[in-house]
């Protein structure tokens, strides 16, 4: 093969990193709703009662009108997206009671910040509520040279139960 063959495909395998995807959304539920069936998704409408708190927490337009979301008496499951660097960290968050009892990634796109897959980073998470100025109840640490991807799971984890506390206060 010649030289510029081997840098072509070189460059091509490093900048064409593809979706690393850990698990299914449909496992996912299995696993979140496992004592019962899964219930059928439901949609939760971005109106102006909640865009405000949305962009907040973004920082930045929501690129969405609705989210669906399952939910089982108060057991809801939030499965989102939201960009690391430039591309897109999918992540399902479980929450009872306005708590987080669960908080995975599903798929991650980017070269970099892959290690807030692990469950060292995702326990933080858990039963994290959400406080004033719609922050977190407590601080999360963050992990040299995936910043980016702190920010983006932190954020999701703020919109679940941002949109969490929205169903609850329909009549």
């Amino acid at each position: 093969m010649s030289k510029k063959i081997i840098l072509l495909l070189l460059a091509c395998w490093c900048y064409g990193v593809q979706a690393e995807t850990y698990q299914s959304q449909g496992d996912f539920l299995i696993h979140a709703f496992s004592d019962t069936k899964v219930p059928d998704p439901k949609i939760l409408w971005i109106d102006k009662t909640i865009k405000p708190s949305v962009q907040k927490i973004l920082q930045h337009k929501a690129g969405f009108l609705r989210t669906r979301y399952w939910q089982n008496g108060v057991r809801s499951v939030w499965i989102l997206d939201e960009i690391g660097k430039i591309k897109l960290i999918t992540v399902a968050v479980i929450i009872e009671q306005q708590k987080i009892v669960q908080l995975k990634v599903l798929a991650f796109r980017e070269s970099r910040g892959w290690e807030v897959k692990h469950d060292f980073f995702t326990q933080q998470f858990k039963q994290l509520f959400l406080g004033d100025e719609l922050r977190l109840s407590t601080p999360i640490d963050g992990i040299s040279g995936a910043t980016l991807s702190v920010r983006a799971l932190t954020k999701i984890a703020q919109l679940a139960l941002l949109f969490d506390k929205k169903i609850h206060e329909r009549p």
